[in-house]
């Protein structure tokens, strides 16, 4: 114990730049850690730190020593969080935000099991399906579909990878025809989500081949449950993601066509702040997720 307070009080001091501000901080009196530094240095045989009345710095020995005990107390901190995250009861209130489609399908259906095992911690979600920012919108949690992060403070942990799927009502084509080709497309009136990547332009592929069409839209908008909507309506073939439109397939209510192409997949993931100390709610609830949509989807839909 008392070389793990030595290697703290090191730590402490190193980062506030401060031998007081380090006790302060660690609650102990200024003598007992001073006597904590010099026990270290003693025991190292080596000066650590340098100091006169104005500032303190580390020496070449105490930057190498730094480095490697830093390092070694947020593994120790690591490990006891993870045991606490089990141990301890999550608290308070989470903040998560994803798709109306995600939190419609997915997170609305498992809150009462989750709430069940965390009844003290509550949950706020935020339907947004642009980005909101983490620190302004005070996200604990993101659901998101882009690979990479602009931030690197983010760290992206994957869900899983979806398929897309074309789609349409019985009534659309029964009026307007099946597409047979993927360059038929462009013949048909398309609802289009415009947040993709590249909205108006579907690559396809089939084995070795491929094809990208470039394509109109009767409808073009950001939010997945209206294009559901007005395809169920008949208004035109949409492009989505199958666990959004699965329902509707399995009754008949809207019918997948161009079954032999293959649009490219697309990976949902968790986004979070990296943090020196992850809280449990958003470890216990990230765990929580990923269990839960690999229990209930199929794999048609989701794979890992």
């Amino acid at each position: 114990m008392d070389r793990l307070a030595q290697i703290e009080v090191f730590v402490k001091t190193a980062e506030l730049r401060s031998l007081s501000r380090a006790a302060e901080v660690l609650g102990m009196s200024n003598a007992a850690a001073s006597r904590h530094l010099a026990a270290l240095e003693e025991r190292l045989a080596a000066r650590l730190v340098e100091r006169n009345t104005r500032r303190l710095w580390l020496t070449e020995a105490g930057q190498e020593f730094y480095q490697r005990s830093g390092a070694l107390l947020n593994d120790l901190a690591e490990a006891e969080n993870a045991v606490n995250a089990h141990t301890l009861a999550p608290q308070g209130v989470l903040r998560v935000t994803s798709s109306l489609s995600f939190a419609t399908i997915y997170l609305a259906p498992m809150l009462p099991a989750f709430r069940k095992l965390y009844p003290k911690l509550s949950v706020h979600i935020a339907v947004a399906n642009r980005y909101l920012d983490f620190i302004e919108a005070g996200i604990d949690v993101a659901i998101r579909t882009r690979l990479h992060e602009p931030d690197t403070n983010i760290v992206v942990r994957r869900l899983g990878r979806m398929r897309r799927v074309l789609a349409a009502s019985p009534s659309y084509l029964e009026e307007r025809g099946r597409p047979r080709t993927p360059a038929d497309l462009s013949q048909h009136d398309m609802l289009v989500y415009n947040l993709a990547a590249d909205p108006f332009s579907l690559r396809l592929t089939k084995g070795d081949a491929e094809r990208v069409v470039r394509i109109g839209a009767a409808l073009d908008c950001n939010d997945g449950q209206v294009i559901r909507q007005a395809a169920i309506a008949g208004l035109g073939i949409l492009i989505q993601p199958l666990y959004i439109v699965q329902d509707d397939i399995d009754a008949g209510r809207l019918l997948p066509v161009l079954l032999d192409w293959q649009l490219p997949m697309l990976t949902m993931n968790i986004a979070y702040q990296n943090r020196e100390r992850l809280p449990a709610k958003i470890r216990v609830f990230n765990d929580f997720l990923v269990d839960y949509v690999r229990r209930t989807s199929s794999r048609e839909i989701w794979s890992t």
